[in-house]
């Protein structure tokens, strides 16, 4: 050690001393005594193992109703027992209040209310002690260590559970980036044979919402597209209950890819045979008939609003955020919901921009010297390789998508791409600021805005979000460099629904006024009265379906709009056909 270094190190301890003697001093003033300084530690829990898979209860819940039922589907299919927690009410938001801290944002007192809630039922309704509620379930749910009060849900469904009475039962959570447990013995088999099915039931789900969501404000029939929308969830749940057929034998592509990736050959064969089998697009196709059923009246111009903001809050569909997809549908609005599946597709974009951003670096972050080329060249291969990993997950993720949309009909708006968000967010929000949904909130309003998607953004967050607060900071910049952009930012809490309501309505006013002045424009460019139009499409059973193709027009986002803009030129190409066998058939006869 230099004597620079000593020191430094001498002065660092000294005022350490003092520190410690100053707050001692304090707290003698104060008459207080000094709390104890040991750090803090995570209890660790105990571990969910292989051997508990047949006997131990899955609880799970927090996202959509259809996502629930395919994820539970799936789960039933693999021998797992699953049990879903259902969608958290109001009273589950006080029981969550009752047994948490203060302070922690509505997702902490939902969830873990409405876990409270189903645990008390399994004890008065079915008769089970609180030794056996511990022994024979586990909560699976997500977790973090990010920069918001996300990081101590863990802490906090612990100390929740330990003050309603169900102290010791196990809560087995995962990141954003891999399961907290996971090990060989981790009760969740994390294979391609359970993982793949599960963000197969993702993205059905997240393209059936969207077909009931563009649908029920359309529809003649009040009522008729949930009940569509219940029935092909079901059909996709039983073929989700039974597993696929496994390959018999990895083939010699899936061997050599297994040998280049170091991954399972059978585990290779697998991922190829879903990718390139038809059993969910084709089983989507028919399941989808269903909404055939619902009569659509698209002459009627509805606002298009596009929901944004933090994960839970724009996933839930009850009281977590005011039922706010339901209010929007009340008051004539179409809603654009935030797929699932984007989640997946920004932690694979982020993932692949950090691998990128270490480029020159060694694997403990080290800056590699320019004169050591064989440590160049070993680093460069590695990250060509993660790089080329990621990429193809990417594309194979939005493949999927994809090619489930366009087998329900293709009438869903594709998913946005992750590095076309991050380009367009980055002058406003920097795409490594980490945290929430990260760049994605700004820049899902600049996108949705400039490729005219929607008249309204609705971003839909807990109170004080600190990630969703950074990027409404940023939005303001947004609205000013982009004329365009109509941007509304709704904190949602325990309370505030009224004030949450009025804001939204007068935004939402405003959206209507844009969306009656863009049909009333696409309706005079046709030339045609909404009354003709209205006429053509009472005989034409094809234009009441809900899978009437509509183009994209550049500048019109309604659908409405788009669609007389398509029925008008339907009419001229039947205008004209029977104009032109009227001018042949008296050349016909005289022949």
């Amino acid at each position: 050690m230099t004597p620079e270094s000593h020191t430094a190190s001498s002065d660092e301890a000294l005022v350490r001393v003092r520190i410690e003697e100053e707050r001692a001093r304090l707290y003698r003033e104060a008459g207080l005594e000094a709390p104890d300084s040991t750090p803090y530690q995570l209890e660790t829990p105990r571990p969910f193992t292989k051997a508990d898979r047949h006997k131990v209860t899955i609880l799970f819940g927090g996202l959509s109703r259809c996502h629930d039922r395919l994820i539970h589907a799936v789960g039933r299919s693999r021998g797992y027992k699953v049990e879903t927690i259902p969608t958290p009410t109001r009273d589950d938001y006080h029981v969550g209040r009752e047994f948490t801290n203060n302070g922690m944002c509505n997702p902490t007192y939902f969830t873990v209310g409405a876990l409270i809630s189903y645990l008390r039922r399994l004890r008065d309704e079915r008769g089970l002690t609180p030794e056996q509620i511990r022994e024979n379930y586990v909560f699976v749910t997500a977790a973090s260590c990010g920069p918001c009060r996300f990081g101590v849900y863990e802490s906090e469904y612990r100390l929740a559970l330990r003050n309603s009475g169900f102290d010791g039962l196990r809560v087995a959570t995962f990141q954003q980036t891999k399961l907290t447990e996971m090990h060989e013995e981790f009760g969740i088999e994390l294979t391609p044979r359970v993982l793949l099915p599960v963000f197969e039931a993702v993205l059905i789900a997240d393209i059936l919402n969207a077909i009931a969501q563009h649908v029920r404000p359309y529809e003649h029939e009040r009522g008729r597209t949930d009940a569509a929308l219940g029935e092909a969830m079901e059909r996709m749940a039983a073929l989700l209950s039974t597993p696929p057929p496994e390959p018999e034998k990895p083939s010699i592509a899936a061997r050599l890819i297994a040998r280049c990736t170091g991954l399972a050959p059978r585990h290779i064969a697998y991922t190829i045979s879903h990718c390139l089998g038809d059993r969910y697009t084709s089983a989507l196709t028919e399941a989808v008939r269903a909404f055939d059923e619902v009569e659509v009246d698209y002459t009627r111009p509805r606002p298009v609003v596009k929901i944004t903001g933090e994960f839970w809050a724009q996933t839930t569909e009850g009281d977590g955020n005011f039922r706010m997809f339901s209010f929007l549908e009340g008051q004539g609005a179409e809603v654009i919901g935030e797929p699932v599946s984007t989640w997946f597709l920004y932690l694979i974009a982020q993932a692949w921009a950090h691998v990128r951003d270490r480029e020159g670096l060694t694997a403990s972050g080290e800056p590699i010297a320019a004169r050591d080329l064989a440590t160049r060249g070993r680093e460069w291969i590695r990250n060509r390789a993660a790089r080329i990993k990621l990429a193809l997950g990417y594309r194979l993720f939005m493949r999927e998508y994809e090619r489930l949309r366009h087998a329900a009909g293709a009438t869903t708006p594709p998913q946005a791409d992750q590095f076309e968000l991050a380009r367009l967010a980055h002058p406003f929000y920097n795409r490594n600021c980490l945290g929430g949904e990260g760049h994605m909130e700004v820049g899902k309003t600049i996108y949705y805005a400039t490729h005219d998607l929607a008249h309204l953004v609705l971003s839909l967050k807990p109170f004080g979000c600190l990630p969703s607060t950074q990027s409404d900071g940023a939005q303001a910049a947004v609205a000013a460099a982009f004329p365009c952009v109509s941007f509304l930012p709704i904190e949602t809490s325990g309370d505030g629904e009224i004030n949450a309501y009025s804001r939204v309505q007068m935004a939402l006013g405003e959206a209507r006024e844009r969306c009656t002045e863009e049909f009333d424009a696409c309706l005079r460019r046709t030339g045609r009265s909404i009354d003709e139009i209205r006429r053509f499409v009472e005989g034409r059973p094809d234009l009441r379906s809900p899978f009437t193709p509509l183009p994209h027009v550049d500048g019109v986002a309604g659908r409405a709009a788009r669609f007389v803009i398509e029925a008008a030129r339907r009419m001229d190409a039947a205008e004209r056909n029977v104009t032109y066998g009227a001018a042949r058939t008296p050349q016909s006869n005289s022949g």
